[in-house]
């Protein structure tokens, strides 16, 4: 007998994990009635990853786990569609739909359902097991995203019950609100544009080539409609092949109407308007469509749509009110982001008082002045906009909007990128509490126990106002903050002088310069052996570096000879924070200079630790297989990247050959 876990075997667990999280997708997604809260399934995901990670010859390509994400890709691959997704005609008038259904003959009976305002995605199924997913595109041919939507929880990976051979599910993947508002929350504190609506949130993260931030950003999915199908007794009409699909676990909206006129259909239309705020995404409109497939095929397409389907579009709720005034927000990155305040408007069921306004360029584009009746729409977006002036009701007392001169908090220098405009004072205290964090966390100092809240209360509590501050904490200012004892105390002192030995490198990502990250902090530590040496550098010394362009080059080299730059090192230096370079630990012919790649689960080495070493030991360590790579290291389960190393005759290492290069 094997491990036992729970009371039973570690397989037999395993599998009753897998079983109760995909149930568990289906009574939220599907059935609408949720029987695990949020809590309960991460810690149910958590525990089977473990158990998987701990068996992999129990893997399975359908676990709940794939939800995820996996590694990032190096790209999109481009496919046709079997049947092509075409659009759909739009109208924005009853009228018009009752000329629509007066064309398609006596008494036809049509269904309506909600119209997301999303992304259309093809998903296909091949004897009950998702095998692509694929983005429309131009109708004829669309991206492959198979990867993206595996980690959305709605999109089942396995269908139930007896599964048809080929069945391609057409629908759309949303952003419900409540992602949307925390997300753009996010973008705002961190001083990033805001997404103008869900769709665009939805659009750009399956666009990510990395699935850990679709499975993020929690999109969800409903199905609408369907393109390749070989099922032997499949329905013959919409309303069943709904119903059909529901019981195979694919998640479909539940406000659909089956009606046999033209006034039922408008009623039905004008009906929903008023229903859909309350429904937690953005929904544009509704679909109309005849129900039964013979007709369907028998009334045919246009080139671009079909005959027997119409969506009817809700119009833009707009209203006019009063500009106050226009307020700039320092995020994180010293982004200066323009918010405007405005008389009170009661919008799509809301009060709006606030609008994005995006940048400064888009103010002067639109000539937004300071006073004007402004035109705010709230069409399915959750942050409403300013989209135009009302010119006619100026009377010449409106003030054109300039660009701040310096920044609203600190009062220090800011600069325009394109239509950004940044704050560039490194300590500026609308970006400090968040740079501290940044500071501590792992992938730069790496202080174990300086989470989020204690760096709150620390900044709170005036007691670090400059990273070097930081360094000068004693034990008796830790106490009186909430959470800490004297053991936790006299921890989170230790693990914060032990950061002074992280290398230069770290310190350079840690102190938040804007276009230096990890990777550009290891460059730069990899060719100057400290601050003193970075100092000397001319901007056509750091341009010259890997991966360095114009902008980045001259952005490190203002950032460091500014006067608050200078400051900030001199006062690290000052508390002994090492700004020396430990980057490369020993000159290793067998990986300076190289390009690894690592694929597959390594029995031996944390995939972090290992690309750490490596890069020690003068190696460059990338996502993906090209040309330029050198090396693969291939664990068990490697899949494409080995398969492509293969085929371009990379050099392919496996454990037992990593272990002797590292030992020699």
């Amino acid at each position: 007998m094997g491990i036992i876990l729970h009371n039973m075997p570690v397989q037999k667990r395993i599998q009753e994990l897998r079983t109760l999280l995909t149930k568990a997708n289906f009574d939220y997604y599907v059935d609408a009635m949720p029987t695990l809260a949020d809590s309960q399934y991460d810690s149910l995901l958590a525990e089977l990853a473990k158990l998987e990670s701990e068996h992999p010859e129990l893997h399975d390509p359908n676990s709940p786990t794939n939800r995820v994400g996996g590694e990032p890709i190096a790209g999109f691959k481009t496919v046709h569609h079997v049947v092509p997704m075409q659009s759909i005609d739009n109208t924005y008038t009853t009228n018009d739909l009752r000329n629509w259904y007066a064309k398609l003959g006596s008494q036809v009976t049509c269904i309506c359902d909600p119209k997301i305002d999303g992304v259309a995605i093809s998903l296909r199924y091949e004897n009950g097991i998702l095998v692509s997913g694929v983005t429309r595109g131009d109708g004829e041919r669309g991206d492959v995203v198979t990867e993206q939507i595996k980690t959305i929880r709605s999109i089942p990976l396995q269908l139930r019950g007896d599964s048809p051979e080929v069945l391609e599910i057409r629908g759309e993947i949303f952003m419900p609100n409540s992602s949307f508002n925390r997300i753009n929350a996010k973008r705002e504190e961190d001083g990033e544009q805001l997404f103008a609506n869900a769709r665009n949130a939805t659009a750009g993260t399956l666009k990510s080539l990395d699935p850990k931030i679709v499975a993020e950003r929690k999109l969800s999915f409903l199905a609408h409609g369907k393109g390749e199908v070989v099922w032997k007794d499949c329905p013959q009409a919409w309303s069943s092949f709904v119903s059909a699909i529901k019981s195979l676990g694919i998640p479909v909206a539940e406000q659909m109407t089956m009606c046999t006129s033209s006034s039922e259909i408008v009623d039905s239309v004008e009906k929903f308007e008023t229903q859909r705020e309350s429904m937690g995404f953005a929904i544009d409109g509704m679909v109309i469509r005849v129900d039964a497939f013979a007709l369907q095929k028998k009334l045919g397409s246009t080139s671009k749509s079909p005959r027997w389907c119409i969506a009817f579009k809700y119009p833009a709720v707009q209203g006019t009110t009063k500009l106050k005034a226009v307020n700039w927000q320092v995020g994180k990155n010293g982004t200066l982001t323009p918010r405007a305040t405005m008389d009170p408007i009661h919008l799509a069921g809301t009060t709006v008082q606030h609008a994005t306004l995006h940048n400064i360029d888009e103010i002067h584009r639109k000539d937004i002045r300071i006073g004007d009746t402004v035109i705010v729409e709230k069409a399915g977006e959750i942050i409403p906009q300013v989209v135009g002036v009302k010119e006619s009701h100026r009377d010449g007392s409106q003030v054109q909007i300039s660009p701040p001169g310096k920044c609203p908090i600190c009062e220090g220098p800011v600069e325009k990128e394109g239509p950004k405009i940044y704050c560039v004072n490194p300590e500026c205290p609308a970006q400090f509490c968040e740079k501290v964090k940044w500071f501590a966390a792992r992938d730069q100092m790496n202080i174990d126990g300086l989470g989020d809240k204690v760096v709150d209360q620390l900044v709170d509590a005036g007691l670090v106002k400059h990273f070097a501050d930081l360094y000068l904490l004693k034990t008796s200012d830790l106490l009186p903050l909430e959470g800490f004892a004297q053991k936790s105390a006299e921890a989170l002192v230790v693990a914060i002088q032990e950061s002074k030995c992280r290398g230069f490198a770290r310190v350079l990502c840690g102190v938040g310069i804007r276009l230096i990250g990890r990777a550009t902090s290891k460059v730069i530590a990899k060719e100057y052996a400290d601050y003193s040496a970075l100092q000397q550098a001319t901007v056509e010394d750091l341009v010259s570096l890997e991966d360095f362009g114009q902008i980045t080059a001259e952005t490190l080299f203002a950032s460091i000879h500014s006067p608050n730059g200078e400051e900030l090192f001199a006062r690290l230096a000052g508390v002994g924070v090492q700004l020396q370079s430990n980057e490369i630990a020993v000159e290793d012919p067998a990986f300076s200079g190289k390009v690894f790649v690592i694929t597959g689960t390594l029995t031996h080495w944390e995939r972090k630790q290992l690309t750490e070493e490596l890069e020690k030991r003068g190696a460059k360590v990338t996502g993906s297989v090209s040309k330029k790579t050198d090396v693969v290291i291939a664990g068990e389960k490697a899949g494409s990247k080995l398969i492509k190393a293969q085929k371009l005759e990379i050099e392919v290492w496996d454990e037992e050959q990593l272990a002797t290069s590292l030992s020699v």
